[in-house]
């Protein structure tokens, strides 16, 4: 008889293909970002796409935090800009904030709304994190510029990402044995 446990296999099995897919897409989308736009929010796409499937796709809470740090550490590991921790305090903060619809995405007009704020909060705060501890610029540039810039990029992630989760949804990919 075994023990029944938090995280089942498929759940360990999908956050590591998250971790991987955060560390690659923080490691060829933000640096392409700042060399095209040189503004972060294809960093914010990346780490922000990343947890949102995740998220839906599991269910379950402290996935979001273990992608983005783990991934963090992964892309930190393969030379990666230390500012990607600013993205994994965001990740937990992420997290955190999914709490308030039980890590559902498209449940309810509630659970679209948390995810939402979730999001954009959570991109913002990066923002604000990345411009205060990475930056030569001052706490009001981080506040009005950095983390605006941020809040763009978590805009774009969810105009990307929810019709996708969306169209995931209604094919019923999410209707595994997900223990």
């Amino acid at each position: 008889m075994s023990a029944k446990t938090y995280f089942g296999v498929v759940n360990v099995a999908l956050i590591g293909v998250f971790c991987a897919l955060w560390a690659v897409l923080n490691l060829t989308l933000g640096p392409l970002s700042f060399s095209l736009l040189h503004l972060p929010v294809l960093h914010d796409f990346a780490a922000y796409f990343t947890l949102l499937l995740v998220a839906w796709v599991t269910g379950k809470s402290g996935t979001a935090s273990m992608v983005g740090i783990i991934g963090s550490a992964v892309a930190i590991f393969l030379g990666g800009p230390p500012l990607i921790v600013g993205f994994a305090a965001s990740a937990v903060l992420f997290d955190l904030l999914m709490f308030a619809n039980h890590h559902r995405i498209l449940s309810t007009t509630h659970g679209m709304l948390v995810t939402v704020v979730a999001t954009l909060l959570s991109a913002y705060c990066a923002g604000v994190i990345i411009g205060v501890f990475f930056t030569t610029n001052t706490f009001l540039w981080a506040l009005t510029f950095w983390g605006v810039w941020h809040l763009v990029g978590g805009i774009l992630t969810l105009a990307i990402a929810l019709p996708i989760i969306i169209s995931l949804e209604r094919a019923g990919v999410r209707t595994f044995k997900n223990e």
